[in-house]
């Protein structure tokens, strides 16, 4: 049986990676605060993807999560806000369309705040100071002041949220996700690139099939899908104060829900057994990701599951694989036979970001465009090897013109990478690579169908 489990029981565990704040009473008075204000999401939300992330466990739909690395207090604007959700609806056409599945959208936005780093402190010149951990938290400006971790902003954090869900839902549900929009979701920025020509085209095509539906009678008035979209928030769960005042008891199941966000996932660093941060996410009712790298062990990984989903409910468990372009088709089937052998209904999603980091001869940190394709690549050969389901992408990317991953068809060199490096974190892909990505791994997903439906017959 497990211990009992309530919304502060985490403190009795080890945590790790979490901020020294220096006045204790500050702390309490900004939590307290916090737990007075409104939730960000509802707990009939979360179950709603709960249920589509179920129908993604089964093969049924396809995961597309991105946004920011790191949310910022200096970019919130609402033309970067628009921008990332136009992109992520674009992908999701080309998915949509080159699948025959439907797409659960989940944005890294309206929370993707605090970041584990690797050392508690770093010195530069000779001066040591914390470790910047997020807007959240502590600032990016490498002074004593800007780097004392700050509860205040906490609140500034849950503002932003709110502001930035806002807007999500507005443009989710007030005619913006309009598939007959299509056109005008194409940044002007990207019409360099051969793939905003092949979104035209594409573009086009369902421009016709929507008139020639128009003509059968089905419009956005009689089918509300073609003119308003889901499009669900998430975000790791780092920063455990900040979740417990957000974590509410649903006034009709009587569960509990960490309403920060619909999703929530705990990293590679905060992952142990006896974790503080495995210990909250067991007891809410949201659908949790885990991130899955080399250094996880296959009976580690069933245990975790057994203590998060010891139910097995379908659509609560998704395992976000970062291994890098080398490593992941070595490694991921050793988690996949487990996983299989054991029953436990998973959502995989590849996470091709965290392990293909690399540092430009100019000292920039960067992502090359091909080794991120090289482990889609190999995370769908890994799952139609062992039988499973690649179930999803989860992908760190911005709506903005940036210059941080190096490659694509629109080549971003590593000369040119000081141009637009606007990370607060680690390095994005801009709209035009996110693009390119999306109709890469719509031909993999499209070979994946037939595959699927020849095995069927």
């Amino acid at each position: 049986m497990a211990a009992k489990w309530a919304p502060d029981s985490w403190t009795a565990a080890e945590a790790r990676q979490l901020p020294d704040y220096p006045d204790a009473a500050a702390l309490d008075a900004a939590t307290d605060q916090l737990g007075s204000y409104p939730p960000l999401v509802f707990a009939g939300e979360a179950r709603n993807l709960t249920a589509d992330l179920a129908r993604v466990a089964g093969g049924e739909a396809f995961l597309l999560q991105g946004g920011d690395c790191a949310e910022s207090f200096a970019e919130f604007h609402p033309n970067n806000i628009r921008d990332t959700f136009r992109v992520i609806l674009q992908m999701a056409v080309v998915l949509t369309y080159a699948s025959k599945l439907p797409v659960v959208k989940v944005g890294r936005m309206a929370g993707q705040f605090a970041k584990p780093r690797s050392a508690p402190t770093e010195t530069i010149d000779g001066v040591e100071l914390p470790s910047y951990r997020g807007d959240n938290v502590n600032d990016i400006a490498f002074t004593p002041e800007a780097r004392t971790p700050d509860p205040q902003r906490m609140l500034r954090a849950y503002a932003q949220s709110a502001a930035t869900l806002n807007l999500l839902r507005a443009f989710a549900q007030g005619g913006y996700a309009n598939l007959h929009q299509v056109h005008s979701w194409t940044h002007d920025f990207m019409g360099r690139s051969p793939w905003a020509k092949k979104y035209a085209e594409t573009a086009d095509r369902i421009g016709d099939a929507l008139e020639f539906m128009g003509a059968c009678g089905i419009n956005a008035e009689s089918v509300p899908q073609l003119s308003q979209t889901q499009f669900y928030t998430s975000h790791e769960a780092l920063l455990l104060r900040y979740e417990q005042a957000l974590t509410r008891q649903d006034s009709l199941t009587g569960d509990w829900y960490d309403t920060s966000a619909h999703f929530l996932w705990i990293g590679d660093r905060t992952r142990f057994e006896g974790s503080a941060h495995v210990e909250f996410l067991r007891g809410i009712g949201n659908p949790i990701g885990i991130k899955c790298g080399p250094s996880l062990e296959p009976d580690a990984l069933l245990r975790m599951l057994d203590t998060l989903n010891p139910a097995r409910v379908p659509g609560r468990m998704t395992l976000i694989t970062r291994y890098g372009h080398d490593k992941i088709e070595a490694g991921l089937p050793r988690l996949v036979r487990a996983v299989l052998r054991e029953g436990h209904p998973v959502v995989w999603s590849c996470d091709p970001m965290h392990g293909n980091v690399v540092k430009a001869a100019n000292g920039y940190k960067t992502r090359p465009f091909d080794r991120i394709l090289a482990e889609v690549r190999g995370f769908f050969a890994v799952h139609r090897a062992e039988g499973s389901i690649a179930g999803g992408i989860h992908a760190e990317m911005t709506g903005q013109n940036v210059t941080e991953c190096t490659g694509g068809a629109v080549a971003v060199t590593e000369q040119s990478l000081a141009d637009r490096y606007h990370t607060h974190c680690d390095p994005r892909l801009n709209a035009s690579q996110s693009l390119e990505l999306a109709f890469l791994l719509a031909e993999m997903l499209n070979r994946e169908m037939a595959e699927r439906k020849k095995a069927a017959a």
